[in-house]
């Protein structure tokens, strides 16, 4: 099995390789989970330990929902993780899915992410049905999701409403899901009963499978039966939906449709579906005038239904309900429809119903209500439709006729008037000389029927007259018929019956007496009923027995013992005297006489048995003369005769004597009164002579007999026949099944009636009555018979028959009565077997429901039968018998029965009857409890128990805690009777026990407050046993004193006696029960009155007081508890005092604390802000609070230490930044105004500056976000950002600086619009800083230090946001002596790779040059190095850019000998860029240069000079740069470097030129070609090339001043220079121009061009062939 275990393992650890694992780090959980559902999945055999599959499954299962106990998420997802395993059994996922409905059942609340993954998951199960497993799998996916709506009802509705589209057919387990939501969660649902009913609609026309339209049928059914609960109790709504009509409206359609489509199918079970959702849709529609016309008009639509297979009750159901709201709203149906109502209705009554037709006595009775309704709207159309059928000459036909008028004129209605009834008898008198049984009887039922509703005038007459007939005439044939039972002369019985009914209706009956001589007084004895006379006539016969023994004697001679009389009967005899003798002290004392009449008959009698009767008689005498009618016992009395007749049958064995004595025994019973002793005694004689009987045949015929003239009416007859069956099943156990098979076969032709008249002259039997009986003698047989026989015949017949007797009968409070106590029998009977121990009752299952069944049909509102004390003492016996029951049988069986009886109201003082059934049944509950208990005597069994009891023990009602609290209290001093020590309690149970039944000793009762305490002792009593302590005396006499306190009736005095129960308890209980304790004093806050929630915070607050410091590790826990129920606190001390105890556990553990604090959701709801609100008020603790929080900001820009302690732990657990910043911006906000927080100030800016800056980005999304998605299924109000939230705290810690001119600066410069656009963030917080740092005198420093610090973060944004505020540009860092830790940070982020924090970098560094420019030239090497580096940068523009700048300030504060080799690097790097494509680098570049030029001096001016002319061509044409300020800044550049060239006439040209226009530059140029040309001409043939490689610049303008400047170049140079010139490229490049895009540069290509053919003809003219 192992082995099995680890493959299946490596087989799931493949197949879920491509999943994405939900916990990281589950700490194994996954696989663990996964081991327990392969122990589930298996089907080994049973272990060497004994322990079965069933039960290694039960415990794995156990043990998967326990450790959900500790950690739900994780075995949640680890549960959601298997379901998503490709290719897992079917089976596996019903095993994960039903554990997991225990986990939502159990822990309630869950993370939202495992809930939306599991609805996800079980709604696309759900909707995959493949197989018929997969129906299985889909029906618990289904009861997943409604186990999960009770919590997150929003969540699963939304899938669900997401599957349920219009015009589209959806699944049908989506509609069944549906269904269950709106069952379970009424008003939660109503919002989406409108579009839910709507949508459906819309997709009935696309359903054609039968299947699917049961399903939206029993949907519609349950829609319906919603609604009309939310409408009884719309008061209850928060949020009224839609009024009755509406809904009525909406459903009409609906309606419509079913009816006239669906109706019409061809599969029964969707018509059955049909039918059964109409009734609860009519009850919804015919209220509303309108639409109850149009229902009138589907009325033929209904009726037709009868004709097919349909069940006929069901549309009975329905006609019924139309019919009498047609009654009510005095809005008769069609008359059109008259006649077709009275005939299809009169059919079903009149012709026996099929086979399939298993309600047709239902049927006939639902039938009788619509006529019923129909006489009161229609009587004249009716009795008319009555008398025509009456016509005619078929039985049936008037029977049914008759009996429909018997309901008719017995219905108990003040509108059913006396015409009425007059129509009804003349249609009964045109039948009474119909001399058909049936007619017969159904006339006299009418007659009685009449008498009884007060019309005893209107049978004066021919009612009186044909009773009198018929009484006579039933008589006469009753009295002549023969031996053998014939139909006939059982119908005629019940006739007699019938008739003896009818006439106990109008009057009473007479009888009498007769007396003769030895005969006649003889069968005096056997035939009166006067039995006081009886003593007298017995001493009168012995006396003449013995005097004619004696004239026999002397006459014939013979020995005594030969004496011997006639007697007409002498077993009738026996028998009569027998069952007279059962109460010998009755008429002056019969016994005795009797005894010796026997005693003296004996030889005539039985002469067999004459020796015996002369030992026994004469002991029997003396036991009843040495008593006396006061001091004797009935039973001893009754088993001594009995044991006298066993012994007397001994004699006569094998003859049939006792057959014949028992057969007289049956004819004396009907001699009898019911109640009598005789007759009991009677009855048990009787099954004990035919137990002996050796002939089968002839005692099966002597049942049968007694069966059918039993009156099952008669408690004493019905009880008497139940034991004589049991006591001859002693030896006769076949012959009495028989014997009740035959019975039940003979009238079952009349099962609709079960009125039989069988030989009896009085009561008729009621159906419910006989099967009582039959039930009762079943089970009776069964404890009586052999333990043998018994094992064969438990199930089958006799529990089989008990079960079939119960469920086709209409179970009255007898028939319960009867079922309750055959199940008690039976159990009794297997409890008691001597066989094997292993016998397991079949039917125990089948007979636990019916009794569950029963307890629930019991109402709640009264107590009027033993029901559910005998129905609990059943369920207890049956506990006893294997198969036990399982512990979720155990739990549904107690819950049942707690419900049926805790919520009793008790009953009034002087009602003793009902007060003793009230206490019968308390007790009948506390029995079934312990027995229950027992079963599972474990700590879990306990849990179960006090579970099921919790809901009572928090009811509202002050009778029910009573009652649920001294139950609690006899349960648990059973379990510390039965368990003691052996089995530890589990961890944190006994913390949630005594948390449940803490807020108790407070309770309004003292009964309650009383047994409270009691409990409380016994938990105590039992967790000392098991930790193995003892209680010392002081603190026994301590809670001694503190319950008689609770008696008091002063609230104050009460609440003082709890707190000291709980200090003297509270050093009992270990870290893990005082957390389960405030937990369960946490959830019961709000589940009863202010008295109770008065205590659990009592409780709560003694417990943390004293014991805070030992909670370390269980202050996340007991801070949830608190703050998860907090919102439902209404009274405010309450949530005053739950919140002092979030304050009392945040002083010893604040990490703790504040960590669970802010990972609460946002936005915050009030009852977080009431929190930070009490915090707020303690001013040096919300500073201390403050630096937490700060320290929770700052602790994602420095590195992350290794936690040391559990308060570190706590302190670097991840929180989310936007709650945090919403807890400071709320303290700042709530803080005391006057204090200025000096201390926290430059902490404070900095910490919101760097988070600001932390925000900006897109990683800056806070997590919360997810979090109010996944609760609230929507975003965060606008104003709840990182941005907002941030900028409010500071602009919060500002005002409290009072600095009107700081306040004003900020608002003057816009800092708050800077900080909150994203592209202007840094220049903001540099801008901020900076006003910080000129106006705050006393935070320099520390913002200065801290600005460092973030500087050498390893965040980037942090490094970012500082080097963005770094003072630089202010002597701060230079004062402080910061500049050099500052110049080596700031080197470091020119080295980093992220372009921002370079270009900051660089900035900062040339800022130096403002903020402390006597320290340039201290470090200028790094300055210089670092911004050439940032020039060689090839990546971007900023970069260089930023490093130019910040060279062009760093050189304005150095000489030309500081800047050293720098100076050549710099000026060929900077020259690099002036042909760049970058308009910001050339513009920097053209700056840089000049810089340069004006340091350079001595050692670098030959250098520079050099630089001058390899950048005089680029200078001259970007002087014509497209960008302005480049174009500027070059040309002042190159008038800058004009002096280098050494000639006086360039200078003093470039001087009087001061802008740039195109004649100035063109002279300029003119000018310098013209000197170059003369001076060298050389460099100006170089310039000329230079130029031309720029014709094929990409900037146009570019273009058109390299070809301007080659013009003049050209019309200046030498002819020497003129000659060296390639004029036909130059032509070749200026022609390619001519086809330039810009007409600027056509332009002065084509004027180049023309200067280049000049200097061409030129040139040949010069030449010797030119001149030649």
């Amino acid at each position: 099995m192992a082995e099995s275990a680890i493959d299946s393992n490596e087989d799931l650890s493949e197949e879920t390789e491509d999943l994405e694992p939900l916990e990281p780090d589950d700490g194994g959980t996954f696989q663990q989970v996964t081991n327990l559902l392969n122990i589930i999945d298996s089907e080994s055999k049973m272990d060497a330990s004994g322990a079965g599959p069933d039960m290694r499954k039960t415990l794995a299962s156990v043990i998967i929902t326990e450790k959900a106990t500790t950690k739900p998420c994780m075995v949640m997802n680890a549960l959601i993780r298997c379901l998503q395993v490709p290719e897992i059994s079917t089976q596996r996922k019903v095993n994960i899915y039903n554990i997991l409905q225990e986990i939502i059942q159990q822990e309630g609340e869950l993370e939202e992410q495992c809930v939306h993954r599991l609805v996800t998951i079980a709604s696309k199960e759900m909707r995959e049905i493949l197989e018929v497993e997969g129906y299985m799998k889909a029906e618990v996916a289904s009861d997943t999701l409604v186990a999960l709506s009770r919590n997150h009802f929003s969540v699963v509705m939304y899938e669900m409403q997401h599957r349920l589209k219009p015009l589209e057919l959806t699944e049908e387990f989506v509609i069944i899901t549906l269904a269950k939501l709106a069952n379970g969660n009424v008003f939660e649902f109503m919002p989406y009963m409108g579009i839910t009913l709507a949508t459906i609609f819309t997709m009935l026309r696309l359903v054609n499978e039968a299947k699917m339209r049961q399903v939206i049928c029993g949907a519609m059914e349950t829609f319906c039966e919603t609604v009309q609960f939310y409408l009884r109790h719309l008061e209850d709504s928060m949020y009224p939906v839609m009024t009755e009509e509406q809904f009525a409206i909406k459903l009409f359609p609906m309606y419509r449709y079913f009816v006239t489509v669906w109706l019409r199918s061809n599969n029964p079970e969707v018509k059955l579906g049909v039918i059964k959702s109409l009734r609860p849709m009519l009850n919804l529609l015919l209220p509303n005038d309108d639409l109850r016309e149009e229902v009138y008009d589907y009325l033929p639509l209904l009726l037709a239904e009868y004709q097919g297979s349909l069940e006929a009750l069901f549309i009975t159901q329905v006609l019924r309900q139309i019919l009498e709201v047609s009654v009510i709203t005095s809005t008769p149906v069609p008359q059109m429809h008259l006649h077709t109502i009275f005939t299809e209705l009169h059919t079903q009554v009149c012709t026996k119903a099929s086979v399939q037709q298993q309600f047709s006595s239902q049927n006939v009775r639902e039938i009788e209500h619509c006529f019923i309704a129909l006489a009161r709207s229609f009587p004249k159309e009716l009795m008319k439709f009555f008398l025509n059928q009456m016509e005619m000459s078929k039985e049936a036909t008037r029977v049914g006729t008759l009996t429909l008028i018997r309901a008719v004129v017995g219905a108990d209605d003040p509108k059913m008037n006396i015409k009425t009834i007059c129509l009804a008898i003349r249609v009964v008198k045109n039948t009474i000389s119909d001399t058909r049984s049936k007619v017969r009887m159904a006339i006299l039922r009418i007659i009685g029927q009449l008498a009884l509703s007060g019309f005893q005038e209107r049978i004066k007459g021919w009612g009186l007259k044909y009773v009198s007939i018929q009484l006579t005439l039933s008589t006469y044939k009753l009295t002549n018929r023969r031996e053998s039972y014939h139909q006939r002369d059982l119908e005629e019985k019940m006739v007699h019956k019938v008739t003896m009914d009818t006439v106990k209706i109008i009057t009473s009956a007479v009888s009498g007496m007769t007396n003769e001589f030895w005969v006649r007084l003889l069968c005096y004895i056997m035939e009166t009923d006067n039995v006081e006379v009886l003593t007298p006539i017995c001493i009168s016969l012995t006396n003449l027995a013995e005097r004619q023994f004696h004239i026999m004697d002397g006459e014939a001679n013979t020995a005594s013992k030969s004496r011997h009389v006639d007697l007409p009967a002498p077993q009738k005899l026996l028998a009569r005297l027998l069952v007279l003798m059962s109460s010998p002290y009755e008429g002056e004392g019969r016994g005795i006489a009797m005894l010796n009449l026997l005693r003296t008959l004996s030889h005539s009698i039985a002469p067999s048995m004459a020796d015996m009767w002369e030992q026994e008689i004469p002991l029997l005498i003396k036991y009843l003369e040495e008593h006396t009618k006061f001091t004797w016992n009935q039973e001893t009395w009754e088993d001594k005769l009995i044991q006298f007749l066993r012994l007397s049958l001994k004699k006569t064995r094998g003859s049939n004597w006792s057959l014949r004595l028992g057969k007289e025994l049956n004819n004396q019973i009907e001699s009898f009164d019911s109640p009598s002793l005789e007759k009991s005694f009677l009855y048990r004689a009787l099954g004990f002579t035919l137990a002996t009987g050796l002939e089968a045949d002839k005692v099966e015929v002597l049942l049968l007999e007694l069966l059918y003239k039993t009156d099952y009416s008669k408690d004493c007859d019905r009880e008497g026949v139940i034991l004589c069956f049991g006591l001859c099943a002693q030896g006769q156990v076949k012959t009495v099944l028989s014997v009740l098979q035959d019975f039940e076969e003979k009238i079952h032709e009349s099962e609709e009636s079960w009125q039989i008249g069988a030989w009896r002259k009085d009561h008729p039997w009621r159906r419910e009555t006989v099967k009582s009986a039959l039930m009762v003698m079943y089970s009776c047989v069964a404890l009586h018979c052999h333990w043998q026989m018994l094992l064969t015949h438990v199930d089958t017949p006799i529990t089989a028959k008990i079960i079939h007797h119960y469920t086709s009968s209409s179970q009255d409070i007898c028939l319960k009565m009867a079922f309750m106590k055959s199940v008690v029998q039976i159990s009794s009977a297997i409890e008691n077997l001597k066989g094997p121990g292993d016998f397991q009752f079949a039917h125990k299952a089948t007979l636990t429901a019916i009794i569950m069944a029963i307890i629930k049909a019991e109402s709640t509102d009264n107590l009027v039968s033993p029901i559910r004390t005998m129905a609990m003492d059943a369920l207890l016996h049956l506990s006893k018998v294997k198969p036990f029951y399982s512990t979720e049988e155990n739990t549904e069986l107690m819950d049942i029965s707690l419900h049926s009886v805790i919520s009793l109201q008790p009953p009034g003082k002087d009602n003793k009857s009902i007060k003793t059934l009230y206490t019968n049944a308390l007790s009948g509950l506390e029995q079934l409890m312990e027995g229950l208990l027992q079963r599972q005597m474990d700590p879990k069994g306990l849990q179960e128990m006090v579970h099921l009891l919790e809901k009572w023990i928090l009811s509202e009602k002050d009778w029910e805690r009573e009652k649920a609290m001294n139950l609690h209290l006899s349960l648990m001093q059973s379990y510390i009777q039965s368990i003691g020590v052996c089995i530890p309690l589990k961890l944190g149970q006994f913390g949630t026990l005594i948390g449940l039944i803490a807020p108790c000793t407070c309770d309004s009762n003292k009964r309650t407050r009383l047994a409270s305490a009691d409990v409380l002792s016994s938990l105590l009593d039992l967790h000392a046993s098991q930790i193995c302590s003892s209680w010392d005396v002081y603190k026994e006499l301590e809670l001694a004193r503190c319950k008689e306190d609770l008696q008091s009736l002063e609230v104050e005095k009460i609440f003082s006696a709890s707190s000291r129960i709980a200090k003297e308890i509270c050093m009992q209980f270990n870290c893990d029960e005082v957390v389960s304790l405030i937990q369960k004093l946490c959830e019961n806050i709000g589940a009863m009155d202010l008295q109770h929630d008065k205590a659990s915070v009592i409780w709560i607050d003694t417990f943390l007081q004293i014991r805070v410091k030992e909670l370390e590790d269980k202050v996340a826990e007991i801070l949830g508890a608190i703050l998860v129920h907090l919102p439902v606190v209404d009274h405010k001390e309450v949530r005053r005092n739950l919140i002092e105890g979030i304050l009392l556990l945040a002083h010893y553990h604040q990490e703790t604390v504040l960590t669970s604090l802010l990972r609460q959701p946002l936005p915050m709801q009030s009852h977080l802000v009431e929190v930070w609100l009490a915090v707020a008020e303690n001013v040096p603790f919300a500073r201390l609070m403050l630096h937490g929080l700060m320290g929770r900001l700052q602790s994602r820009f420095t590195p992350r230490a290794n936690a040391t302690s559990k308060a570190d732990i706590w302190r670097l657990a991840a929180v989310d930044p936007l709650m945090t910043l919403c807890t400071i911006h709320l303290l700042i906000e709530k803080m005391d105004r006057d204090d200025k927080l000096p201390d926290l100030l430059p902490d404070l800016i900095y910490t919101l500056l760097i988070q600001l800056g932390s925000s900006q980005g897109p990683e800056a999304m806070s997590p919360v976000l997810k979090t109010w998605r996944l609760i609230h299924t929507g975003t965060l109000p606008e104003e709840i950002n990182l941005q907002r939230i941030t900028i409010k705290s500071m602009q919060l810690l500002f005002r409290r600086l009072d600095s009107e001119r700081l306040a004003h600066m900020l608002e003057e410069q816009g800092v708050w619009a800077l900080l909150e656009s994203g592209s202007t963030f840094l220049q903001g917080a540099g801008l901020l800083a900076r006003l910080c740092i000129r106006n705050a005198e006393g935070y320099r420093q520390r913002l200065a230090e801290l600005v460092l610090r973030g500087m050498a973060s390893e965040v980037l944004s942090c490094r970012v946001s500082s080097t963005a505020i770094c003072f630089m540009r202010d002597p701060i860092l230079y004062q402080e002596r910061l500049l050099k830790p500052a110049l080596r940070l700031l080197e470091k982020g020119v080295d980093q790779r992220d372009e921002v924090l370079q270009v900051l970098s660089l900035r900062a560094l040339g800022n130096m040059a403002l903020g402390a420019p006597k320290k340039v030239k201290q470090y200028r090497k790094l300055l210089l190095e670092k911004c050439l580096y940032a020039l060689r940068d090839a990546h971007g523009t900023s970069v260089p850019s930023e490093g130019m700048e910040a060279l062009a300030k760093i050189l304005a504060e150095l000489r030309e000998g500081d800047v050293g080799s720098f100076f050549d690097a710099i000026s060929e790097q900077c020259r690099s860029f002036f042909d760049n494509e970058s308009e910001l680098l050339r513009w920097k570049a053209f700056l840089l240069f000049s810089k340069l030029a004006t340091v350079a001096r001595v050692s670098k001016k030959h250098f520079f000079k050099g630089e001058v002319k390899r950048a005089w061509v680029p200078l001259m044409l970007h002087c014509q740069d497209p960008c302005p300020d480049a174009a500027q800044a070059c040309a002042e550049t190159m008038y800058q470097c004009v002096h280098f060239w050494g000639c006086k006439g360039l200078v003093d040209a470039s001087r009087q030129r001061d802008t740039m226009e195109p004649d100035e530059m063109a002279n300029f140029q003119t000018t310098l070609c013209s000197v170059l040309t003369q001076k060298k001409p050389a460099i100006l043939y170089s310039f000329l090339l230079e130029t031309m490689s720029y014709i094929k610049s990409n900037l146009s303008r570019i273009r058109i001043a390299s070809c301007n400047l080659a013009g003049v170049i050209m019309k200046q140079m030498s002819e020497h220079y003129l000659k060296k010139l390639d004029f036909v490229a130059l032509r070749n490049s200026l022609q390619e121009l001519q086809l330039d895009a810009d007409p600027g540069v056509q332009r002065a290509a084509l004027e180049t061009l023309k200067i280049l053919d000049t200097c061409s003809q030129h040139r040949l003219l010069a030449s010797p062939k030119g001149i030649s």
